[in-house]
């Protein structure tokens, strides 16, 4: 199926969108008894021995998530110690909660209804500690396990059709989703969890390199069967979703080896997996075939057009406070949860504008603007932000500023378009991110969902991480696609909404995922 045939990302949108008729129509019991492990397990591979006391990086969060892309040209070589803390603060488990029914591991990264169905594979050169291989992150126990002996990232290079960051990197990060262990919950919407997740997980990622001075490109322009081969996955069960080159050397990789197939045992996930066919046809629909379709693939996106204000628009702070909270990042995914109760507290504007600039800067990819202008827009319902007043606004990122597009008490309305979820309702502020999926698609073919999926979810992860900074919480939350668009009046005409991120005070119970 040709990448460019965007009706079945539109059919495919369309057929997934929330309203209050079709949950109640397709309401199901979830059966607890076969919800998949959310680990893959390699069951004969054994751990490699890593460091365990990484020191944490100097950079204040803040400061990593307002980084700009390391441009100087020098080489950076990331060793075994700064894999280990990458992994692990992307995707490893930070905590144990004991809840009534056992306990529960937490990982660095929010995920939709904690089913943690994104794994992190690394493919390097020789590093010091770490010799060249393709290798498997297990969060479960934090360790690397060796998949492939050999510099295999010549596979990479080729698959990406000599993309210059892949093409000097000396370690590439390879991003797979399970769909069956979130499809379990969520069926054929899951898919669009894909790029939730693996967003949230690279916006610790990203936050974390810049924190330790490490160039990074997220890299949505491969060719999906070549990396998925390297990695011995099927591409229709677990997929490649995401690279991200990781360091700077200018010594080439040589020749891969042979990329024989590989027959790995892993722990079985469920009694039965159910199979979603949409979930299927849409991957297969955004794949590309080769490298050199990959390379005519990469680029900006299209122009997102500037709407003229049509309400009262309110500047937002330029300079950041000389007060911010100056905690490492690695503190931050510590502390960051994802809040299951809010109270009515205000947030003051600064922070929600903070918030906001560490959630716009620019996303170092193949297919981003470089500039930082993000193909999603937010949307804000303001309830409780001191020094603003309650009502619908929007997020000029080219004016840093607050556009009013309608004032008024909106908690009813943020807790309806939740899902009737009383978060939606208690939050300080609810932010939609909206994208006109059109003239992306034109742009990108189907591809083009993968990407601004993952682009807006990257940008709410920064949220999360800047809110937690700021010692207040946040949860993503699913919503009511069109009733969100409706309420959004004549500005969001036309758009889709890709993620929702609550924020506000913590009330004292609250558990993260």
């Amino acid at each position: 199926m040709s990448n460019q045939a965007t009706e079945t990302t539109l059919e495919y949108h369309r057929a997934t969108n929330h309203s209050p008729e079709c949950l109640a129509r397709n309401a199901v019991a979830l059966d607890f008894a076969n919800k998949p492990l959310p680990y893959t397990i390699y069951t004969t591979l054994p751990p490699l021995a890593r460091p365990r006391d990484v020191p944490p990086s100097t950079m204040p969060a803040l400061d990593a998530l307002a980084a700009p892309p390391i441009a100087d040209g020098a080489e950076y070589v990331p060793d075994l110690a700064a894999l280990a803390r990458l992994c692990y603060y992307a995707n490893g488990i930070t905590k144990h909660l004991r809840r009534p029914g056992g306990v529960y591991a937490m990982r660095a990264a929010a995920c939709t209804g904690a089913l943690f169905h994104i794994e992190l594979y690394v493919v390097c050169g020789d590093l010091p500690g770490l010799a060249a291989g393709v290798y498997h992150y297990g969060a479960h126990d934090d360790a690397l396990r060796l998949l492939r002996a050999g510099d295999y990232r010549r596979a990479l290079v080729e698959a990406t059709g000599d993309e210059p960051a892949v093409a000097a990197a000396p370690a590439i990060v390879v991003l797979t989703d399970t769909f069956w262990r979130n499809a379990w919950k969520y069926r054929a919407r899951a898919y669009r969890h894909t790029y939730w997740d693996a967003g949230t997980i690279l916006a610790n990622l990203l936050a974390v390199a810049a924190a330790t001075v490490l160039p990074t490109e997220v890299v949505l322009g491969y060719a999906d069967a070549p990396v998925n081969g390297l990695l011995g996955v099927d591409g229709e069960r677990e997929a490649a979703v995401a690279l991200v080159a990781l360091g700077r050397t200018a010594h080439a990789a040589p020749p891969a080896p042979p990329v024989a197939p590989l027959d790995l045992s892993t722990e079985r996930l469920s009694p039965t997996e159910i199979d979603y066919p949409p979930i299927r046809a849409m991957h297969a629909a955004s794949s590309l075939d080769t490298g050199t379709e990959a390379a005519s693939w990469r680029g900006a996106p299209p122009p997102r057009p500037i709407q003229p204000a049509s309400g009262k628009v309110i500047p937002l702070q330029q300079d950041a406070p000389a007060d911010l909270p100056r905690d490492p990042i690695e503190t931050i995914i510590r502390r960051r949860g994802s809040t299951r109760r809010f109270t009515h507290a205000p947030i003051a504007l600064a922070q929600l504008a903070t918030a906001l600039d560490r959630a716009c800067r620019s996303v170092p990819a193949d297919c981003t603007d470089p500039v930082g202008r993000l193909m999603s827009e937010p949307y804000l319902i303001a309830s409780a932000v001191e020094g603003l007043a309650p009502g619908a606004y929007r997020y000029r990122q080219e004016d840093r500023a607050l556009e009013l597009l309608r004032a008024g008490e909106f908690r009813e309305e943020a807790g309806f378009h939740a899902l009737d979820q009383a978060l939606g309702a208690d939050a300080a502020v609810s932010i939609y991110f909206l994208a006109r999926l059109e003239p992306i698609l034109a742009r990108f073919g189907n591809r083009g969902y993968r990407a601004a999926q993952l682009e807006a979810a990257i940008a709410a992860g920064r949220i999360y991480l800047a809110s937690y900074a700021q010692h207040f919480g946040a949860t993503g939350l699913t919503f009511f696609d069109d009733d969100v668009t409706a309420f959004f009046g004549p500005s969001a005409a036309g758009m889709s909404v890709l993620f929702l991120v609550a924020l506000g005070h913590k009330a004292r119970r609250s558990v993260d995922s």
